[in-house]
């Protein structure tokens, strides 16, 4: 940490720093519970409904382990921008970053306004042409039609094939 900070500039640091590693500490305790629950592959002999819950249970378990360790990941990033002296600061404007919205989400890079425009620059660029200038209910129904991650996919195929 630089000594030129001031007092307050310190204290903000370390109780910034302190929910990070907070934070960290939170997410790899819920990542080792999670490798600990982890179903092991059965030898079981089960039917094709149970091998399917078996499976989607398992693809769940996994997508959400990912979500975790990318998030780990965005907060050793904070962190080293914490100590760079950038966090806290919107990547695009150059403005702070609301402590509420950086409690709510420790590893943001932008602030609200420029986070809502790049969402909305975003939907414009991915709303396809028949849905455009139709407002959100359009964009909505869109939304409802796309595909499920190809882990899931299977796993719900093989299951409504086993129902029928």
């Amino acid at each position: 940490m630089p000594r030129h900070r001031s007092a307050e500039g310190r204290r903000r640091h370390e109780v910034l720093s302190r929910m990070l590693t907070d934070r960290q500490d939170e997410i790899r305790n819920k990542l080792r519970s999670l490798r600990e629950a982890f179903p092991a592959v059965s030898s079981d002999v089960k039917d094709a409904e149970e091998q399917s819950m078996e499976d989607f249970v398992r693809g769940m378990d996994y997508a959400l382990m990912e979500m975790e360790s990318a998030t780990l990941r965005r907060i050793d990033e904070a962190i080293v921008r914490l100590d760079g002296g950038t966090y806290g600061l919107c990547s695009d404007c150059g403005g702070r970053i609301s402590e509420a919205r950086l409690e709510a989400l420790p590893f943001a890079l932008t602030c609200r306004d420029c986070q809502e425009q790049e969402e909305g620059e975003a939907a414009e660029r991915d709303q396809p042409r028949e849905t455009a200038g139709r407002g959100r209910a359009a964009a909505r129904d869109v939304n409802r039609s796309v595909p499920l991650p190809v882990m899931w996919r299977g796993a719900l195929a093989r299951s409504a094939r086993d129902r029928n």
